[in-house]
Parts: C-alpha cells; structure tokens; sequence
C-alpha cells in the first residue's frame, strides 16, 4: 500500500492543504483532502486496464471553498437536519444557525467541511483530525474528533469515525461524497438496493417529522434491485417533498447497499454499524464545472450517507445522537467495490 501526502493549494486565508493519497497493489486510489477531510476522488479499476474516478469533486481549493453541496466532505458536528435549529439538553435550550429555511444543516454556518484538519499517513491510509471548540456553532462541549480513511488490498475504502468530549453534546458523523459509478452522466440507470424496510417520512424542507413509513408499495421499495430512476418521478408526496430521494432510510442490518452500473460494469456496496442511510439524488446540485472542466448536474450522482437519522434531537424514538461526556464515539463505514 503506497500513502503519498503532497501540496493542493491554498485557501483564501492563505492555509496550505494538502492532498494524500493511498494507492493498493490492484490499482484502486483514493486522495483525501485535509480541507473538510474530504474525498476528493476514488478512482476504480474497471478491468479494461483503466480506471474510472467514482466521486464527484473539484481541482482546487477554490472549488471547494466557493461551491455548495458538500462534495465528499466530512460533516459534523451534526449532520442532516435539526428542526428549528434549536434543541434541548440536559435542561438547557441550545440555538443554532438557520442556514437550511427555518432549520440547522450540516453543522451551521461553518461546518466540519470548510476547516483545514491535521492529516498524517497511518498503516494502510490517511487519519484526519481537528478539535472543535466548546461553542463552535452554538454546540455545547470541546468536540476532539478522528476520521481515519484506509483502503484495503481487496479495494474496500472504510471511514473510522472518531470522537470524544468533555460536556454531554449531539454528534452525526458523516461523508458527503457524491458517486457515480460511470465517472459521470446521469445515476438514474444506476441499480440501487437497500437492506430497509422503512424510512423516515419528510415534512416540509425535507424534515424527518418523527414516523416511519413502510417502503412497501412505494417508491421507496429498493429491497430487490432497481433503476434509481423507475420511479423517481411518481406522482408520490414524499417525493415531491425533496424533488427526488432526500430521505433517511431505517436499516434492517447486513450490507446496507449495493449499487450497481451495468455501463461501467463497476459495483460497490456498503456496510455500516450506524442505523440510517440519507439517500440523496443530488437534486438540488446545480450545474457547475468539476474535476477535468465537467460539468455536473442534478441527478448525476447518488450520495449513500450513513448516519443516525436526521432531527434525532427532535424525535422521541430515534436513536439518540447525544455523546457523553468522557465517552468515546467509534464507528464505521466501508465502500467496497468489485466489477461484474
């Protein structure tokens, strides 16, 4: 396994970030930015002696400072949705930054994806970490936090999600990385299956309101594989609510996720300790330019995030996302890719 750690850019404060990459016998590559400990790109071999880049992303700094979307990067402190960008804790009421509507996105203003992390090389991969101070955001608690990003000689890419605090505090972990199993184009050919039977009802703004609904008979049915585009225009309200998929489904456990591109030939699936999935068709990703001169699009990708469900703060029955004070948060996700 080869890690090589090289210069990027600069930010408009003038930061250095830097690029690692961690590169396996078979050919498979992934370079991690220390900018939003971001996956930059994930490069596959297609077993035609090339390989296709499956993430969506930028090449440069700028790029990610200025674009939206969260392209590959690491979110936190809380990812996906509060409701009302407010929360209660151990008695006392805590306000966030609106910047989702009336509700709290991603981590506020200034989440996890828009500071420079400390990066180093570890056995098999690349650790990214950052301390995020008591009040950062309006967060209770001084958050110490490692995502460690390694790639395995059998070209599985895992995320080790670290965290530890010194006051009781709300912690959603997750990767922002849009994939497309073809290096680019439209994912609504892509095959999808999820290992769920439920997923969580959107409110307005895309808003989890607290019910599970069941998927059968719905749209939201991807327990046997299909088109992500089958019915991704059905005359359903819960689609309508997000323009798309932009719901967290409930896991039943086993590999969460198989897509699968008969283009490209290429598949990935994805296993998780965590109990959600946000699957998001990039509906709202507007046209811009990327990696190459590119331009990128809605609907030209599929995030799979694993997380704990959003507005869990919110929503008596949820699993809760509260990591408390001296306990340490671990947990795991692992793309693993293979060609048909």
């Amino acid at each position: 396994m080869a890690v090589t750690i090289v210069p990027f850019g600069r930010t408009r404060a003038g930061e250095e970030v830097l690029a690692g990459r961690i590169e396996n016998a078979a050919g498979m590559a992934v370079t991690v930015l220390d900018y939003g400990a971001t996956i930059q790109s994930v490069c596959v071999p297609d077993g035609r002696g090339g390989r296709v880049d499956v993430a969506l992303g930028y090449d440069t700094v700028a790029g990610y400072e200025a674009g939206d979307g969260y392209l590959g990067a690491t979110i936190g402190r809380v990812g996906n949705r509060i409701g009302g960008a407010r929360f209660s804790l151990n008695g006392e009421e805590y306000d966030l930054a609106k910047n989702d509507g009336e509700n709290h996105l991603h981590g506020g203003l200034r989440g996890f994806d828009k500071y420079v992390w400390d990066m180093k090389a570890v056995p098999g991969g690349l650790a990214c970490s950052r301390i995020s101070p008591d009040g950062e955001e309006g967060y209770p608690g001084t958050l110490e936090v490692t995502v460690t990003f390694t790639l395995s000689e059998d070209d599985a890419l895992a995320i080790t999600y670290e965290a530890r605090t010194d006051r009781d505090t709300p912690v959603n972990l997750t990767n922002h990385t849009y994939f497309n199993l073809n290096g680019g184009g439209s994912v609504l050919d892509h095959t999808l299956r999820l290992a769920a039977h439920r997923f969580c009802e959107n409110g307005a703004g895309c808003l989890p309101t607290g019910r599970m609904l069941a998927v059968e008979g719905t749209p939201f049915d991807f327990r046997r594989p299909k088109p992500i585009g089958r019915d991704i225009g059905a005359d359903d309200p819960q689609l309508r609510v997000g323009g798309g998929y932009d719901h967290s489904f409930d896991l039943d456990g086993g590999p969460a996720a198989v897509l699968y591109s008969a283009q490209s030939g290429l598949e990935m699936t994805v296993e998780t300790d965590l109990p959600g999935m946000q699957v998001y068709t990039a509906n709202f990703l507007s046209p811009r330019p990327g990696k190459g001169g590119a331009v990128m699009g809605p609907r030209e990708a599929v995030c799979l995030e694993t997380q704990l469900h959003p507005n869990a703060m919110n929503c008596w029955g949820f699993p809760s996302p509260v990591l408390r004070a001296g306990k340490t948060l671990v947990t795991r996700t692992c793309y693993r890719f293979a060609r048909r």
